[in-house]
């Protein structure tokens, strides 16, 4: 069978797009495969923050993309009237739609000379000299089969390629799942912060994205963060401050949901496969890294194709910071000191001012 591309790159989210582009850049052939619909067009959303921390930025501008977003100038931790701010020191951010950084890239990829196949991953086959990737085309019945010497996994928390490829790690408990709810609201931005909301069961995340435009984020467990029902519910109940912001402004866009958020691998590697972004692994989006970890582990995989050992420890230590720091705040999240947070943060505003500088690095 000949080989369709040296590298097949299943999901065309951002951190697949930026995988695809880095292969083009070392001289590989790339064709991207995804199941949904958006992906052909730069159309794909997704529940998140939508906040980029300067780091992420910085990376985004490194593939030569510069999307069009609303400046962040930090981060404010707010609850029950108190407040924590701390202001970048190294760069700012930007608060970008999600549908306006997955055009930009998708528009990049295609200019890199990166083929999009609208399809989704059936089965997976690999030998010493490659891997043969089962795909069903949208709109066809018939399964075809590519031969790639490599499959790099870019597709998300509920990962196909982790399945097919033997990574799926052995059940374990730890807590309850988190899941994530997101919607728009048509209101002029009153700050130039993410305001990070800390209720009694649940986090909001409130993100500039235009100059008439936030998106606002709920993170938190439970049966009300598993519906799309369930975000104008907490809003009122948890959330009065921000309720009462958001007072009369219509929603810009419709509620998407995400979850269960944690995930894990038993590997990133299994011989000619590969994880990247959140299919390698996934701890929460509190701190809101996912984009910045994501495409360190873009470059890496692509810098270190043929050295497995390589690309395990690159990404042990492309995602130390995130692993660590958000594992920790999620516990304290979970424990009964969870309404310290945020006088903790006003009480030590150094401390507080040092983890957000590590996290926005």
């Amino acid at each position: 069978m000949t080989t369709d591309a040296d590298v097949v790159v299943v999901g065309a989210g951002p951190v697949g797009l930026a995988t695809a582009v880095r292969a083009r850049e070392a001289g590989l052939r790339v064709l991207l495969v995804d199941r949904r619909a958006g992906a052909l067009d730069g159309g794909l959303d997704k529940a998140c923050g939508e906040g980029l921390l300067p780091g992420a930025l910085r990376a985004v501008h490194a593939l030569g993309v510069d999307p069009p977003g609303r400046e962040l100038a930090g981060i404010s931790y707010r609850a029950a009237g108190r407040h924590a701010d701390h202001r970048f020191v190294a760069g700012v951010g930007r608060g970008v739609r999600r549908t306006a950084l997955h055009g930009a890239l998708t528009a990049r990829a295609g200019d890199a000379g990166a083929e999009v196949v609208h399809a989704r991953v059936t089965g997976l086959r690999q030998d010493a000299a490659g891997v043969e990737v089962d795909i069903v085309v949208h709109g066809a019945d018939q399964v075809r089969t590519l031969r790639a010497a490599w499959v790099l996994g870019c597709d998300g928390l509920h990962s196909t390629v982790r399945r097919l490829a033997g990574l799926e790690p052995g059940r374990r408990r730890a807590g309850p799942a988190r899941y994530g709810l997101r919607r728009h609201f048509r209101v002029a931005p009153w700050s130039d912060l993410v305001e990070v909301y800390w209720a009694s069961h649940a986090e909001a995340y409130v993100t500039p994205v235009a100059d008439d435009c936030v998106g606002v984020a709920l993170l938190g467990a439970g049966q009300a963060l598993r519906s799309a029902h369930g975000f104008d519910a907490l809003l009122r109940a948890e959330l009065p401050e921000l309720g009462a912001r958001l007072a009369g402004a219509p929603a810009a866009s419709a509620v998407l949901g995400a979850g269960p958020l944690r995930c894990r691998s038993r590997r990133r590697t299994a011989g000619r496969v590969r994880l990247v972004g959140d299919a390698s692994g996934y701890v929460d989006a509190l701190t809101g890294e996912g984009i910045r970890v994501g495409l360190a582990q873009a470059d890496a995989v692509v810098r270190h194709l043929d050295d497995p050992a390589a690309y395990e420890r690159v990404w042990r230590a492309a995602t130390r910071d995130y692993r660590a720091l958000t594992t920790g705040l999620l516990a304290w999240a979970a424990s009964p000191a969870r309404g310290a947070v945020v006088p903790a943060a006003v009480g030590a505003p150094w401390l507080y001012g040092a983890v957000v500088e590590r996290l926005a690095r």
